[in-house]
């Protein structure tokens, strides 16, 4: 790991002293990098400026860490325009490096937004889902970001995780949520699956993660959880849900399909379904206002 009082030192040299102490942070997901358009005196550094910090690859994210001041109150904050995924090959301490950069700078509460897919059938495309726990198969069987010798005495050994999410934050959102008049059925409350990815889940997957209890599944996410509550920061998440996942109730069956063909019966063949990146981003895109104004309730309320 690059050394973060190194990185915090570049970080400051490149901005104006009002920004140089960030009291929030924020992660935006896929699709979701308008928040930028919001921030007042915005000062933007390149990912690959940065030391330590990688590239983010994907369609959709941008590769900028943004400081500035957002909402009424004019609060400063720093803004992860793109983040880093383990399935694009970086280690996962990089994949958590700039959460621990905001702590570093002085950040206390940390705002992340994701897009997910759902698995919940009460939980339609469109929904904005506030994240109450995880389940994060990787952390169980050998990608947690904890994994290896404590970065200093301050960090605990065993990190609990069954306050991960911030009673305090999630109260702000449904606040913000009702002064911003929407609808009840515009937000949910749920528990967010971590996958590594990068394939979308197998029908037999996603059942398996429903079963287990979880509503919506993505592929990032929980290591920034884990390493914001490592650097004792307040969490909340914010998952868009931009599909279903694709779980039939049951499986097409060939055998039946070739019997029925020789039989000379008709045969009526099921519609595929597949998810797609596009997809994905064109919900983002058409909630991205939603967010947007939902994230900046929030900092204002915090202020």
């Amino acid at each position: 790991m690059a050394d973060l009082t190194a990185t915090t030192d570049f970080i400051r040299s490149q901005l104006p002293s009002e920004l140089q102490h960030p009291r929030i942070g924020i992660v935006c997901g896929s699709g979701l990098s308008g928040l930028a358009a919001v921030i007042h005196n915005i000062q933007k550094i390149p990912y690959e400026s940065i030391p330590g910090f990688g590239t983010s690859t994907v369609q959709g994210h941008h590769s900028e860490l943004a400081f500035g001041l957002l909402g009424k109150n004019n609060v400063p904050v720093v803004v992860m325009l793109g983040r880093f995924h383990f399935y694009e090959g970086h280690p996962i301490s990089t994949v958590v490096y700039p959460i621990r950069v905001m702590a570093k700078l002085g950040v206390k509460e940390v705002i992340i937004t994701n897009a997910a897919g759902s698995l919940n059938p009460d939980i339609p495309v469109g929904t904005i889902v506030v994240v109450h726990d995880h389940l994060a198969l990787p952390n169980l069987v050998g990608t947690n970001p904890l994994l290896g010798p404590l970065l200093s005495p301050n960090h605990r050994r065993f990190l609990p995780l069954s306050d991960a999410y911030s009673s305090s934050l999630r109260r702000l959102v449904f606040r913000a949520a009702h002064q911003l008049s929407l609808e009840k059925s515009a937000l949910a409350e749920g528990t967010y699956a971590w996958v590594c990815g990068p394939t979308y889940e197998s029908p037999a997957e996603g059942r398996f993660l429903r079963h287990a209890g979880a509503d919506v599944v993505g592929m990032s996410t929980v290591p920034e959880v884990v390493a914001a509550r490592d650097e004792g920061m307040e969490v909340m998440v914010l998952s868009l849900v931009t599909n279903f996942v694709v779980i039939p109730p049951s499986y097409w069956s060939i055998r039946e399909e070739v019997e029925a063909e020789l039989a000379g019966k008709p045969v009526v063949l099921p519609t595929s379904q597949i998810v797609s990146h596009e997809e994905v981003l064109a919900i983002g895109k058409e909630k991205a206002e939603v967010m947007k104004s939902l994230v900046q309730g929030v900092v204002e309320l915090l202020a």
